[in-house]
């Protein structure tokens, strides 16, 4: 009881959305006091990158906690958290497009088409976009419940592709520890969604108010 009415105090989605923008102000702050290490576009890349996989992880195990815990409440707090999943997808992809390609559309388009990780990790944004523009409420009205389910089960294909594109930038240093428990983090929130979905006979995403799916 005591934590439902903590996560139901008005002043809890201000301080989650404040605390969602800590990683983006101790990135601000460690550019600004040039402790970002010796390549801080390289940090800064990465950083960013690692941040939308944490969201991505959170959002995912926000259902799980719901149902396990038996805390509703939780439900408030993913349409918020999906969007943070976009919010630092964009800042990656605005770090790479202006510190590594500087801003040069062309050169950033024959990057895309050379390189497998960056098509696959710009893959992932493209199909993010449209589940980050239809995470409201008049969304689903527009498309309909069926086509807005539909639309947000891209949410298992974009988790996938999110961990190959970590692989991939990870190959090359042969440094796959933390890709494993990303993979592994994914693997059972999602697994979690496909059993319970089979068992209830419905679709993965068939319960709860809209939010940026991400969710069972």
């Amino acid at each position: 009881m005591g934590v439902s009415r903590v996560l139901l105090h008005p002043a809890a989605k201000p301080l989650l959305f404040a605390a969602a923008l800590l990683p983006l102000g101790w990135l601000v702050f460690g550019a600004a006091t040039g402790n970002l290490g010796a390549n801080p576009a390289e940090y800064l890349i990465r950083a960013t990158g690692d941040w939308t996989l944490r969201f991505l992880c959170i959002t995912l195990a926000v259902t799980p906690l719901r149902l396990i815990t038996g805390t509703p409440a939780l439900a408030r707090f993913r349409r918020m958290l999906g969007l943070f999943v976009y919010f630092y997808v964009v800042l990656h992809m605005l770090s790479y497009s202006g510190f590594d390609m500087g801003l040069d559309l062309a050169d950033i388009a024959r990057d895309i088409a050379k390189r497998p990780f960056i098509l696959v990790g710009f893959t992932g944004f493209v199909l993010l976009t449209p589940l980050a523009c239809t995470s409201f409420n008049r969304a689903v009205k527009a498309l309909g419940v069926r086509h807005w389910q539909a639309l947000h089960r891209l949410v298992y294909l974009i988790a996938g592709l999110a961990i190959l594109h970590f692989f991939w930038m990870r190959a090359g240093k042969r440094n796959f520890a933390e890709v494993a428990v990303y993979a592994a983090i994914l693997a059972l929130l999602l697994g979690w969604r496909l059993v319970r979905s089979i068992r209830a006979g419905a679709s993965p995403s068939a319960s709860g108010r809209p939010t940026f799916r991400v969710r069972g």
